[in-house]
């Protein structure tokens, strides 16, 4: 929730609205990070917890509530970048070599060190990790390269892992994820690839849909227009009929973007609507990278920061 509310505001140039919590946010956002202490007596995940605790007597394993998870490394760190941190308290080796313990052996990922799942979405964070933190050495890129095009259906889509259906968020998983190896047109060939693009320009009716025969769904405004940015393919979608339904999904008293028309605004919708909507930006780059899902200016800090970690090695 924090990412989403302080990523929409980044994108609205509005974070200044929150200048004065800045280091607040920072330090809270830092004392989720899961640190060595060097008493270990066993096998830690390492990188970032939510800000979920345990209370006292729940029926609940305690060391499942207090894990690093890829999903929360994933979106720290993104939202640290986004606060204009430095990433210099970051325990990037640790937190590199638990994405090594947390690859799977068809190349996929887990979130946490525990029998649970493993899937799309964790192959993006992993990805987004890899490139936040400059190191991909720690992952096998190519099983992951190939557990992604094992995932790839007959109607050009891509599922959450083998012989799922396809869907518009795992798309974009996968896809992303490509991109930022840099194994992207490596993947797949050309006939594949227009295949994948005739799937995500039939996604839309007037707004997006995830997959066929569902209804319009805000969210997909980014998840299926960032692949067509990534694919240079934005010129397919009509883009007057996305914003309206967009719109239409307006909570004109609360404000934010829902689901659905008629239905309540969330966090996440709204950030997806708004990020969806600045990846056009006619004639000019988008204000969003569509792989990252953070701002330009966020993305444009971090290849700073990637730059003085060169200098300094």
């Amino acid at each position: 929730m924090a990412f989403f509310a302080i990523s929409t505001l980044d994108l609205l140039d509005a974070l200044d609205q929150i200048e004065s919590e800045r280091e607040k946010l920072i330090e809270w956002i830092y004392a989720l990070q899961v640190v060595p202490t060097g008493n270990e007596t066993e096998k830690i995940d390492f990188g970032f917890r939510g800000s979920f605790t345990c209370i006292a007597g729940d029926d609940v394993n305690s060391d499942f509530c207090d894990k690093a998870n890829l999903a929360m490394t994933y979106t720290a760190l993104s939202t640290l970048v986004i606060l204009g941190d430095d990433l210099s308290r970051v325990c990037r080796k640790d937190i590199l070599s638990s994405l090594h313990d947390l690859q799977l052996s068809d190349g996929s990922f887990r979130p946490m060190n525990l029998e649970c799942e493993n899937d799309m979405r964790y192959v993006y964070c992993a990805s987004c990790i890899c490139y936040i933190l400059q190191d991909w050495s720690h992952i096998d890129v190519q099983k992951t390269v190939q557990y992604i095009k094992k995932s790839r259906n007959y109607d050009g889509g891509i599922g959450q892992g083998p012989g799922l259906e396809s869907h518009g968020g795992s798309t974009f998983c996968a896809v992303a994820s490509l991109y930022l190896m840099g194994e992207l047109e490596k993947a797949f060939s050309l006939t594949e690839m227009n295949a994948l693009r005739r799937w995500l320009v039939f996604r839309q009716n007037q707004g997006f849909q995830g997959r066929p025969n569902k209804p319009e769904d805000t969210c997909y405004t980014f998840w299926i227009g960032a692949i067509l940015k990534i694919l240079d393919s934005y010129e397919f979608v009509n883009v007057p009929e996305v914003l309206k339904f967009v719109l239409s999904t307006q909570d004109s008293i609360v404000g934010g973007m829902s689901k659905w028309i008629d239905d309540s605004p969330d966090m996440l919708h709204t950030y997806l609507s708004i990020s969806g909507i600045l990846l056009f930006n006619k004639n000019l780059p988008p204000l969003v990278h569509p792989a990252l899902n953070i701002s330009e200016r966020a993305a444009h800090s971090l290849s700073h920061i990637h730059k003085q970690w060169m200098l300094q090695s």
